[in-house]
């Protein structure tokens, strides 16, 4: 069994994405942790996110990155944007996501591409979204109250406008935009607190599997 989940940043995706494998006891891959690896790796190694040529040399960033918490912050974050247009970022991870998706068991995967891209023959296809307003204001609750760099520090205007220019970099890019799939199940959650958002997926993702 795959469950794929796609969404913008901040939708919610994550939580549900563990919560639903921890429900049906499958492993999870937040695959956008790949991405925030490889632009925090261009920023250790001194390059340029943008240049194509620097974010494929950072793919190959050491294991134990994927483990610091710095990844989560902001900043990395939309580094990981910048360096996820590149056609050859994804395709040198596109089979370390692939392979996760396949292993024996199922996977519930996370991501940006997932059920377009990495696992199209997904059981089970989510696109989970909210308003850029609600999902600033969660991301800056998050950022502050773990205090991640220099978040605390960030009003929450300036976390509305970058998430909207990641959505713009994320929706527009030429390879594997963000977008649902034909056939995925699109849930808002901006109304939902975090326990009523994931009731409702799993009502929706149990009513597919039994479908």
């Amino acid at each position: 069994m795959i469950i794929a989940v796609d969404g913008p940043t901040a939708s919610g995706k994550g939580t549900i994405a563990k919560q639903l494998a921890a429900h049906f006891g499958v492993p999870h891959l937040d695959t956008g942790l790949l991405y925030r690896a490889v632009g925090q790796q261009v920023a250790l190694g001194g390059g340029d996110p943008d240049r194509e040529a620097d974010a494929l040399s950072a793919c190959a960033f050491p294991d134990e990155l994927l483990a610091d918490p710095i990844l989560r912050s902001e900043e990395v974050g939309g580094l990981a944007s910048r360096v996820s247009v590149h056609p050859a970022v994804r395709a040198a991870l596109f089979e370390r996501q692939r392979a996760f998706a396949e292993q024996p068991g199922g996977a519930v995967l996370d991501g940006r591409d997932i059920g377009t891209v990495i696992a199209p023959d997904a059981d089970v296809k989510l696109f989970i979204t909210a308003s850029v307003q609600e999902r600033a204001r969660r991301r800056w609750l998050e950022m502050t109250s773990a205090h991640i760099g220099r978040e605390d520090e960030i009003p929450l205007a300036e976390i509305e406008k970058d998430i909207v220019r990641r959505d713009a970099r994320d929706i527009n890019r030429a390879d594997a935009p963000l977008k649902a799939a034909p056939d995925a199940m699109v849930i808002d959650t901006t109304r939902f607190g975090k326990e009523e958002a994931f009731e409702t997926v799993l009502e929706a993702v149990e009513e597919k599997l039994r479908g």
